[in-house]
């Protein structure tokens, strides 16, 4: 009786580390290449293959995938069509298949994140890219089916960048940004002794950041405010903003009256 039980929790624990997957692609070739890496990642389970959007979403419908592999640039209903009406046409399902882009253009970024997709992979698709992209994709099933709270209700402000890193995206935590700089429709990020360019304008992008957690402190800057460690008056008004690494930033004329607000001045 116990055997058997045992045997029935395994077999559990098992389900619950597998995602039953559908592959989307109108390219036939490389739908048997994403069939071939699969193959090679034991918590992958196929149920099926696209060949364009249409059929993508009947197939989502009828088979309930946990997780959808999807092409970005396919005839007539694209791979950003198809993830928005998966938004749109099943909210009615207990949990909407995660969406991770596979394709070989990087400038859709910004489109796929807005429509919440787990990731967004380059090809050729490298087997090591996949696993950390199945990884995202178990770890937002963990927090959805996590019991609801007010403590976990979605924050408004950006919490994650992904920025383009030779072939691949590299999702970046805002809480490791200590500073920003515009550069022209850039603006380069500052993590530890790296930095990344990201296409957003400084103006946009402060307007999307929790203000509890940046401040803008010049036309051209942004800092974490815990990467702040003072406040100095050079003279004749002017007022810089002394940082946990590297020289001091200078404090613009119009942002000095907020900068010091937080300094309770």
């Amino acid at each position: 009786m116990s055997g058997g039980t045992h045997g029935h929790n395994v077999a559990e624990q098992q389900e619950t580390r597998t995602l039953s997957t559908l592959i989307v692609d109108d390219e036939p070739l490389a739908v048997e290449r994403m069939q071939v890496i699969c193959s090679r990642i034991p918590a992958l389970r196929i149920v099926g293959t696209a060949g364009d959007g249409a059929a993508a979403l009947r197939m989502i419908e009828a088979l309930t995938p946990d997780l959808v592999l999807l092409d970005m640039t396919m005839p007539q209903v694209d791979g950003l069509s198809v993830a928005r009406r998966i938004a749109e046409i099943l909210p009615e399902m207990a949990q909407r298949p995660a969406v991770v882009f596979v394709t070989a253009h990087d400038s859709f970024a910004v489109e796929a994140f807005d429509l919440d997709a787990v990731d967004y992979v380059l090809k050729p698709v490298a087997t090591d890219r996949l696993e950390r992209a199945i990884d995202r994709a178990f770890n937002r099933r963990a927090v959805a089916n996590a019991p609801a709270s007010a403590e976990t209700a979605p924050s408004p402000w950006i919490e994650e960048f992904w920025v383009p890193h030779r072939s691949e995206l590299l999702r970046i935590a805002v809480d490791d940004v200590c500073r920003i700089d515009a550069e022209r429709d850039y603006v380069r990020l500052h993590v530890g002794e790296t930095s990344h360019l990201l296409l957003e304008t400084i103006g946009s992008l402060e307007e999307r950041l929790d203000p509890q957690r940046f401040i803008r402190v010049h036309r051209s800057t942004i800092l974490a405010r815990e990467f702040i460690t003072g406040l100095r008056h050079e003279g004749l008004g002017v007022w810089s903003a002394e940082i946990a690494r590297g020289e001091p930033v200078r404090i613009g004329r119009t942002h000095l009256k907020s900068v010091k607000a937080m300094a309770g001045r």
